[in-house]
C-alpha cells in the first residue's frame, strides 16, 4: 500500500526531530528535501517554522528545545499520540506498536521489543532505552524474552475492561506513589487515555499480561490494586547492563488481526 505524501513528510520530520534530540545529527543538518519543499502541511510548517528559531547554542539547550518541540510535534499528530504522552511519559515505560504478521503472534511481539520493526500508521513510540548501548549487548533490552514458541506461556488473557486499568496504573510509580490512579481527581480523565490508547486495535482485540492475578481471573482490578499492589512473572533482564539494576514490571499486550500493541512499566534503581 503506498502511503499519502503527508505521511511520509510526517515520518520524516519525526526522524529528523528524533536525530537532533538523540545528537544522531547535528543542529546545523539539512532539512530534508521533502520537507523542505513544504510536504506535510500545517503541522510540519509549524515545526520547522519552531526548529529554526531554537538557538543551535549552548549544544545541550538545543537539545532539550528539540525534545520538547517533538513531543509537542508527536501529541499534535493525533490523538493516540496526545494520548499516550500523557498518559505515559514520565515514568519508566516501553510503548511501542508494530504489524501483525504470523500466526504465532509472539513472533511480532519479539520484533517489537527488539525495534526491528517500526509503528504501522507512523505513530508515537516511548522508549528510553533505544539508543542504550546495553542493546549492543541485549537488542531487546531491558527485556530478556522467551522464544517465540514459548508465548504466551508467561502471559494471561485479560479482558479488554480489565486491560483498560492495566495500562491506567502504568501511569503511576513503583515506590513511593503519591498520587494512586484509585484516588487522583482526574482518574476518569486516565481511564479514557487508556481507553483511547486501546481502541486503535479495534473492539476484536484480545489482551494478555504478565500479572499474576491474572491467572485465576481475566478481569482484576488493577487500579484498585495500584502499581506497586501487583505482582507478574518478570520479562526483564536479570543481567546489570545500562547502570540500573531492574526490578518489577507490569506488561499489557494488545494483539488484532493487523497490529500488536507492547505497553511495559519498569521498576529500576
Amino acid at each position: 500500500m503506498r502511503l499519502p505524501a503527508d505521511r511520509i513528510a510526517l515520518d520524516l520530520l519525526d526522524a529528523h526531530l528524533e536525530a537532533l534530540w538523540d545528537g544522531a545529527c547535528p543542529p546545523s543538518a539539512q532539512t530534508p528535501d521533502r520537507l523542505a519543499a513544504g510536504g506535510g502541511g500545517e503541522l510540519a510548517a509549524w515545526a520547522l517554522g519552531r526548529l529554526q528559531r531554537i538557538p543551535q547554542e549552548p549544544g545541550d539547550a538545543f537539545v532539550r528545545h528539540v525534545g520538547s518541540l517533538l513531543w509537542e510535534f508527536r501529541s499534535r499528530r493525533c490523538p493516540w499520540n496526545a494520548a499516550a504522552v500523557r498518559l505515559l511519559d514520565d515514568p519508566y515505560t516501553f510503548v511501542s506498536t508494530g504489524p501483525r504478521r504470523h500466526e504465532d503472534w509472539g513472533r511480532d511481539v519479539r520484533a517489537v521489543m527488539e525495534r526491528s520493526v517500526g509503528d504501522p500508521r507512523g505513530w508515537l513510540r516511548l522508549d528510553g532505552d533505544r539508543t542504550n548501548p546495553a542493546r549492543a549487548t541485549l537488542p531487546a533490552y531491558p527485556f530478556e524474552l522467551p522464544d517465540s514458541c514459548a508465548w504466551p506461556g508467561p502471559l494471561y488473557a485479560l479482558e479488554a475492561e480489565a486491560a483498560v486499568g492495566a495500562l491506567a496504573v502504568m501511569a503511576e510509580e513503583w515506590q513511593s506513589e503519591p498520587a494512586p490512579v484509585r484516588s487522583r481527581p482526574d482518574r476518569h480523565a486516565v481511564l479514557a487515555d487508556s481507553r483511547t490508547l486501546l481502541e486503535r486495535y479495534g473492539p476484536g482485540a484480545r489482551y494478555w499480561t504478565n500479572a499474576t492475578a491474572a491467572a485465576t481471573d481475566p478481569a482484576p482490578d488493577f487500579v484498585a490494586a495500584g502499581l506497586s499492589g501487583t505482582r507478574s512473572h518478570s520479562f526483564l533482564t536479570g543481567a546489570c547492563l545500562g547502570g540500573l539494576d531492574l526490578f518489577d514490571d507490569l506488561g499489557l499486550i494488545a494483539v488484532s488481526d493487523d497490529e500488536v500493541g507492547v505497553f511495559w512499566s519498569i521498576c529500576a534503581y
